[in-house]
């Protein structure tokens, strides 16, 4: 059976630029906990940063997944 991509990735993005996104959602997270810790934008911000870190997961999942599928298959 071959592996199959079950994730669909926002345009042509690559982990590197996903990885760059997430680092700069965490800077702001950082800058705005610091300025105004009981804002509303911090839950939204925070949302968009897991939500990012888990496709990240995803498509390094499906990677793996897909190479052990092509040793397993030599």
């Amino acid at each position: 059976m071959r592996a199959q991509r079950v994730w669909k990735v926002n345009g042509d993005a690559s982990i590197g630029q996903l990885q760059s996104r997430l680092d700069d959602l965490n800077k702001r997270l950082g800058q705005l906990e610091n300025q105004h810790p009981e804002s509303w934008k911090l839950e939204e911000l925070r949302a968009s940063a897991l939500s990012l870190s888990r496709e990240i997961d995803d498509i390094r999942c499906a990677e793996a997944t897909a190479a052990l599928s092509e040793l397993l298959r030599k």
